[in-house]
């Protein structure tokens, strides 16, 4: 007859298993998840949000020189 001891560590040892089985299962669940999100977005033609931050950056370094330059033109002009 098997111990209660042995009953127990063999029940832990399944229910560790079978965890286990389920988290590999859930992390393949998320991987082709996220295979699938990035499929419909490089069809959509979307931009990566870094892409996004650097043109904003460009963009905002754009129109503080275009600034500073009619600033300068208004000294100049009032300057004649």
């Amino acid at each position: 007859m098997t111990k209660p001891t042995e009953l127990l560590g063999d029940i832990a040892q399944l229910a560790g298993g079978a965890a286990g089985l389920l988290g590999g299962a859930g992390q393949q669940i998320r991987d082709d998840i996220k295979a699938r999100v990035e499929d419909i977005a490089d069809r959509m033609d979307l931009v990566p949000r870094e892409d996004l931050e650097r043109v904003e950056a460009l963009l905002q370094k754009s129109l503080k020189d275009q600034a500073d330059i009619l600033a300068r033109l208004e000294k100049l002009e009032a300057k004649k």
